[in-house]
């Protein structure tokens, strides 16, 4: 377990933690939050030995291995697969000590050959490969990504190579530092599975709430110069720090004022959504919202969206278009209309068009056929990584402010910054230094105060902390403009769309369903196997054979017995979990002398866990066989 004993740290002489002292035990999956600033990353460098105590003590197991991400990639030319496989250092360390050891022709280097070949069995090596590969297709990279030189991937990429030699790591602990930012929706999807079933202790620094609550067992919030351990999840976190901060008078009267504003948002969006599963699935996440407003109450932004001065009705039009870049078309046959008030969410793979769709409406990208209309009065507002890349390094926000809007007095200004939390100083001081969730604050209060009536938003949370994320999704569930929406926030996404739109084989087509419906789709498609000649045409006529059809009930029937005992297996076992997951969550269990009673529990959770995770995968495997029997036969 992880120790912190009066522990207290600072960066450069700024007070971050003063005696702090709980326990972290070995398994856990702790999502670690707290304001920018906090301390958040100098804990984890403390957890690397980067950073040194003040005073106290931070205890890890000695023979822990600790896995992170990296922050940076240099440009190396090694393949992309090789580079994944470094992760794991011990793997590396014994390929290069059977590579000198077989090299070798000294008698003694037989029983040396032997036992390295032994360990790299133990360690599972020779399936490493394989891994490595899983990984980086979980994080979208394909076969063809496998062997080009780490140097010609873009820095998101690399971020994402990084993401990989972390997960390759077989590690005790691991530390992961937003670890979303620069995925897509299927991969943050399929990392979440993963970390589910990461058997290690894991800390987690997120601000995408559905992804927090999705893997952590445990919140280590850090505020006021302290930690406080939390059980449960991110929305238990919040409901109970919100209880908390109710209590305080203050705090009490500014959330009735904002649940007051929430319900106003659901009465509105019950009238107006048209689909029935979308607007339930909204009024569900506003009026959740209503229950953690107070865990937001002391949030530093506070703005709402400037209303634009006309609305033409349609926006834009977009008509038989393909869209490209020189002779390759990446979409087709697009026939879209956006109307004042219309919420569009764009879902697709990684690689599919969203980014490409959004530059065309944007008028960033020429159409290579058809016809896009602009109506009269039409005002973008587009965010994109880039609008942050242009932004003024020498200035400050206020002089980017002045240069948008000279004729504007400072004061109205400034004080339309204060509600970015660009305030003072902070306001004046060049923006090459910010962080990068402050450069995108910035970029967002320069679009909002245009008056768009399109907002064309691709990714508009990277780099966002929880609190900012709030403040965008209040300010967007208020405004009249029309949305088209990127983004892997589904948090966002369920708050704010009122329809979805699936970007996939060079098509856009509307989606009729909701997020948890996509994220089904997104598995059918990573599951299913690849394409398969087609049949003669004699077969092809005559269809399946009354042979053929006994055969396939043949091979059904030991999956469904199979399936049924798997079944009942897994329902006790996650039985047995919660039982030992709720007795685990009593603090009095840790303060026992009985130690190895809590040793023996922590012991069968993990069992159970694994046990769990082989049983559903082989669950998920004879429903995928027993899918394709059906369409076969």
């Amino acid at each position: 377990m992880i120790s912190l004993r009066s522990l207290s740290f600072s960066r450069n002489g700024a007070p971050l933690v003063t005696g702090a002292s709980l326990q972290l035990n070995a398994g856990w999956k702790i999502g670690l939050t707290g304001a920018n600033g906090s301390g958040k990353s100098s804990f984890f460098a403390l957890l690397r030995g980067e950073l040194h105590a003040e005073s106290g003590d931070l205890e890890l197991p000695a023979r822990w291995t600790v896995a992170h991400v990296a922050q940076d990639t240099p440009a190396l030319p090694d393949a992309a697969l090789e580079f994944v496989l470094d992760g794991d250092v011990e793997l590396r360390q014994i390929e290069r000590d059977l590579e000198v050891a077989e090299a070798s022709h000294d008698d003694a280097a037989g029983e040396l050959i032997g036992t390295l070949h032994g360990r790299y069995g133990e360690i599972d090596g020779y399936a490493a490969r394989s891994r490595a590969a899983e990984l980086m297709h979980g994080l979208g990279f394909t076969d063809e990504d496998f062997e080009r030189p780490v140097a010609e991937f873009s820095g998101g990429w690399r971020v994402r190579l990084n993401l990989a030699r972390a997960l390759m790591c077989r590690s005790d602990l691991l530390l992961l530092d937003e670890p979303t930012n620069h995925l897509d929706l299927d991969a943050v999807l399929w990392l979440e599975g993963w970390l589910r079933s990461y058997q290690g202790t894991l800390l987690l620094i997120s601000h995408d709430r559905d992804f927090l609550d999705a893997v952590v067992s445990h919140v280590l919030h850090l505020e006021q110069q302290g930690l406080k351990l939390y059980t449960g999840d991110y929305s238990t976190f919040e409901r109970t720090r919100a209880e908390r901060l109710a209590l305080q008078q203050s705090m009490y009267e500014k959330q009735q004022r904002e649940i007051a504003h929430l319900h106003s948002y659901i009465e509105r969006f019950r009238a107006k959504a048209t689909k029935a599963r979308q607007a339930q699935s909204r009024i569900k996440a506003l009026a959740r919202m209503e229950e953690v407003a107070a865990a937001h109450v002391d949030t530093p932004f506070t703005f709402r969206f400037r209303e634009p001065v006309s609305s033409p009705d349609p926006l834009l039009t977009v008509h038989d278009v393909a869209a490209g870049y020189g002779d390759h078309v990446v979409l087709g046959d697009i026939k879209l209309t956006i109307r004042p008030g219309e919420r569009i969410a764009l879902l697709g793979r990684n690689g599919a068009g969203k980014s490409t769709l959004i530059k065309l409406l944007a008028g960033e990208l020429k159409p290579l056929a058809g016809e896009r209309l602009e109506g009269k009065g039409l005002r973008i507002g587009y965010f994109a990584q880039h609008q942050i890349e242009q932004l003024r390094p020498d200035e400050s926000p206020l002089q980017h402010m002045v240069r948008l809007d000279p004729r504007t007095r400072e004061q109205e200004l400034r004080d339309f910054l204060g509600g970015f939390d660009f305030r003072g100083d902070f306001a004046s001081s060049p923006c090459g230094r910010f962080s990068g969730g402050e450069k995108s604050r910035l970029a967002l209060a320069l679009l909002i105060w245009q008056k768009p009536n399109l907002l064309l938003l691709d990714e508009p949370t990277n780099h966002l902390d929880l609190e900012m994320r709030e403040a965008l999704t209040l300010a967007l569930q208020e405004t009249e403009a029309g949305m088209i929406l990127v983004s892997h926030d589904r948090h966002l996404l369920r708050t704010t769309a009122d329809e979805l739109f699936l970007v996939a084989d060079g098509a856009v087509q509307p989606f009729d369903g909701d997020l948890d419906e996509y994220a089904a789709w997104l598995g059918k498609q990573r599951a299913a196997p690849p394409p398969t000649k087609k049949k003669d045409a004699a077969q092809a006529v005559s269809g399946s054979s009354e042979a053929d059809r006994q055969a396939s009930q043949d091979k059904r029937r030991p999956l469904l017995k199979e399936n049924e005992k798997l079944e009942k297996q897994l329902a006790a076992w996650q039985a047995e979990k919660a039982l030992l997951d709720t007795r685990l969550a009593d603090p009095a269990l840790y303060a026992s002398p009985d130690k190895a009673l809590l040793e023996g529990l922590l012991k069968r959770q993990k069992e159970l866990a694994g046990e769990i995770e082989c049983v559903e995968t082989r669950w998920l495997e004879i429903h995928d066989a027993l899918e394709t029997l059906t369409a076969t036969a």
